[in-house]
């Protein structure tokens, strides 16, 4: 009927009348009747009035399928005046689901593109969008894309195209690409950013390109390591901008009125992690950062605090009130991977970011992080490097001060940590045993407190006995100053927590107690001071088991009190006159215990001194009472 001379100038009063319509698609079924049709003169203008109707447009992907009938899509739209009417033509309900299915014939996207202005208008059109990376699959479509964002409005839409999963790190990989991420952050609208789901992987790619180089399994720096230490601390500094501009973002969404600051919470979480290990990583002098890496990280962590509403590093890490979780889980979720017994040592920054924070998170909001953070600190603990020994010791010590005893005691935890704890014992090195001694001290109640409450008691091989039994067998042959400054420093806290059943062990604390009251450790006398003390704590808890050892103690306190008198060395006289003290007041307990045995004996020592402050020490003895 169509193919009538003239008849196509009718086809819209035709359309017109009642039910008409209903009819094209089966009027249009025979083959090659579209293609004849559209060859009319003047038909491809009417098209579009066509397609307004109600109810026309969902029946053309079906008058579309029939053979031979795609292939004249392009040809059609290129007819002047054509193109502009698409839009026009989207607009209907379900039109644009089938543009794809459409449009996916060769060569057909971009002669339908190259019109001006047709860009913008298809894709303003609702879920459009999403159906642009499909349509960009087709052959010779891409090569078209510079052109295509050239239209004026189109680079708006960009931001939701990096909304593909690993678009992002492919772009970021780009040489000189980070230094133009600012530039295109900075044209982004901060509520756009807020639902953006590509927020949190430019946080982690971000967070990759600003971490020192890799070093080997075994922490080896490889070869040509300076030049890409340089080179990281340049790319921290690029990193650390784009860091503090996403904040600035986010802030500036928050200060705006609306349903969109609800949204600031959860963006923010998203970043707030990698943001907080970066700056942590660079904030401090190391081999990877330099001066301007290191002022961008500061400011960064500032920035990130105040963005979180919170007072302090502490409170951000914690959560406020107890009510809001911190930053802490988010932050070992992280570093989780990085700390495992065949990484840690290839990102260098992972142990000290995991210790800073860890040193920052005090209780009761450690306790529900134990498992994640035990195992990395008795890792750290367990190597052969000593200042990662002294680090990890430090962390096992935190945990201890800041969980609860029965916490720490589930899964038989503490016993676990104690064993680590005593085989460092055998160490050397003054500062690793000062700090085991410091961390056994807080670790041994709790484990007494767990055998009592197992049954057990406490008896003769308590974990306090093992510990100064060993303490006490170093320290007498001990002949190195820094070590024994330490054994002496920490001898009087477990005399005292010992209390009697330092009984024990008096025939082995007596000698050293003789041995160290003799030899001069130097200007400050550390050594000599805190045996002295030590020995007060002993009379104290053992003063039924001192008279016998009377004698002895006696000789070792009156030569002690000669030769500091005497001495004519380094030492700075306050540190002379603590010691004088200190001697006195042994000799005070000691009488006291004795019954006055003390005063007795030393009463023809103070007829014949004549040394002043000698003879003032032991008048003081003679006056106490």
């Amino acid at each position: 009927m169509l193919e009538e001379p003239g008849a196509l100038p009718e086809l819209p009063a035709m359309l017109e009348e009642p039910g008409a319509l209903r009819e094209l698609p089966a009027m249009l079924e025979e083959p090659g009747t579209l293609p004849a049709v559209l060859e009319e003169p003047g038909a491809l203008p009417e098209l579009p009035a066509v397609l307004e109707e109600p109810g026309a447009l969902p029946e053309l992907p079906a008058m579309l399928e029939e053979p031979g009938a795609l292939p004249e899509l392009p040809a059609m739209l290129e007819e002047p005046g054509a193109l502009p009417e698409l839009p026009a033509v989207l607009e209907e309900p379900g039109a644009l689901p089938e543009l794809p299915a459409v449009l996916e014939e060769p060569g057909t996207l971009p002669a339908v593109l190259e019109e001006p202005g047709a860009l913008p208008a298809v894709l303003e059109e609702p879920g459009a969008l999403r159906e642009l990376p499909a349509m960009l699959e087709e052959p010779g479509a891409l090569p078209e894309l510079p052109a295509m964002l050239e239209e004026p409005g189109a680079l708006r839409e960009l931001p939701a195209m990096l909304e593909e999963p690993g678009t992002l790190p492919a772009m970021l990989e780009e040489p000189g690409a980070l230094r133009e991420l600012p530039a295109m952050l900075q044209a982004v609208d901060p509520r756009w950013l807020l639902r953006w789901a590509g927020l949190a992987e430019l946080a982690a790619a971000l967070g990759r390109l600003g971490a020192p180089p890799h070093r080997e399994q075994d922490g080896a720096e490889p070869p040509g390591q300076d030049t890409a230490l340089a080179a990281a601390a340049e790319r921290a500094e690029l990193v650390g901008a784009v860091f503090l501009l996403l904040l600035q973002k986010l802030e500036a969404a928050r200060s705006r009125r609306g349903p969109a600051v609800a949204a600031v919470g959860p963006a923010l979480r998203r970043v707030m992690g990698h943001a907080f290990i970066f700056a942590v990583t660079h904030k401090e002098k190391r081999p990877w950062s330099s001066a301007g890496s290191r002022a961008v990280a500061r400011e960064l962590l500032e920035r990130l605090v105040r963005t979180a509403g919170c007072a302090s590093v502490q409170e951000f890490l914690q959560g406020k009130d107890g009510d809001e979780e911190g930053a802490f889980g988010a932050v070992m979720g992280l570093l989780k991977q990085e700390l495992t017994k065949d990484t840690w040592k290839r990102n260098p920054a992972s142990k000290d970011v995991f210790c800073w924070s860890l040193l920052r998170v005090g209780r009761p909001w450690l306790c529900p992080h134990l498992g994640r953070v035990l195992p990395p600190a008795l890792l750290l603990s367990d190597d052969f490097q000593e200042e990662n020994k002294v680090l990890g010791v430090r962390c096992l010590h935190h945990i201890v001060l800041n969980v609860p005893g029965a916490d720490l005691c589930q899964f038989n935890r503490a016993q676990v940590v104690f064993h680590a704890l005593q085989n460092h014992l055998y160490s050397r090195e003054a500062p690793l045993i000062q700090a085991v001694l410091l961390c056994l001290l807080d670790l041994l109640p709790v484990l007494e407190r767990w055998q009592r409450h197992q049954g057990r008691g406490t008896g003769a091989t308590s974990p306090w006995d093992q510990v100064l039994q060993l303490l006490l067998t170093h320290m007498e042959a001990e002949h190195r100053l820094g070590l024994r400054r330490v054994y002496a420093g920490t001898l009087p806290a477990f005399v005292t927590r010992l209390g009697i059943h330092i009984v024990r062990h008096l025939k082995r604390l007596e000698r050293v107690i003789l041995g160290y009251l003799e030899v001069s450790d130097g200007p400050e006398e550390k050594a000599r001071l805190g045996i002295l003390e030590a020995l007060q704590c002993t009379i104290e808890h053992a003063w039924p088991r001192m008279p016998c050892r009377l004698p002895v103690l006696l000789k070792a306190l009156l030569r002690l009190l000669w030769d500091v008198h005497t001495e004519r060395g380094p030492t700075p006289e306050p540190v002379r006159a603590a010691l004088l003290q200190g001697a006195t007041q042994c000799l005070i307990l000691l009488d006291h215990c004795s019954q006055g045995q003390v005063k007795v004996l030393l009463e023809g020592v103070q007829s014949s001194c004549e040394e002043n402050r000698v003879w003032e020490c032991l008048r003081k003895v003679q006056e106490s009472t």
